[in-house]
């Protein structure tokens, strides 16, 4: 069985760590990458959408980086246990006529044993925000280790 550590039962160090990772593969925006760590029968909720599978989850990231331009994320570890993740996030990106966004949400991951993610709930809202707003302003890509996370930015 294919094995994406760490794997569970986590502590804070590897909840963290795994919280990392998928900020680091959303970032990419590449879905071919992103969905290699979900199980091939994963089931999500995600805004109103349910998609289950990792063909549909491939098929709905697709859709969403069409729409959701110049997307960047930053996740942080809002608690853990055994093998299950909560997730506070928030992520910065505009639309085709160039209206800016601040998504903030929150997830909710279940893991099997090889830690791969089975379960994703997310709930998700959309403040419209002024390019003046903007506070991530990386590269798009990986966000910098010195760039400050949620808390540091007062999210």
């Amino acid at each position: 069985m294919e094995q994406k550590p760490p794997l569970p039962p986590f502590d804070e160090h590897t909840a963290a760590q795994k919280v990392r990772m998928a900020e680091d593969a959303w970032n990419s925006r590449d879905p071919d990458r992103v969905v290699q760590v979900y199980t091939e029968d994963t089931r999500w909720r995600n805004r109103s959408e349910f998609p289950q599978g990792r063909a549909a989850v491939h098929a709905f990231l697709q859709r969403k980086w069409a729409r959701e331009l110049d997307y960047r994320l930053i996740k942080e570890l809002w608690a853990w246990h055994d093998n299950r993740i909560a997730v506070r996030f928030a992520y910065e990106w505009h639309d085709d006529s160039g209206n800016w966004f601040r998504s903030y949400g929150n997830e909710n991951w279940e893991f099997n044993e090889a830690g791969l993610m089975m379960r994703r709930f997310a709930s998700i809202n959309d403040l419209p925000i002024a390019d003046s707003e903007r506070l991530f302003h990386w590269p798009l890509g990986r966000r910098p280790d010195d760039h400050p996370g949620l808390s540091e930015l007062g999210l």
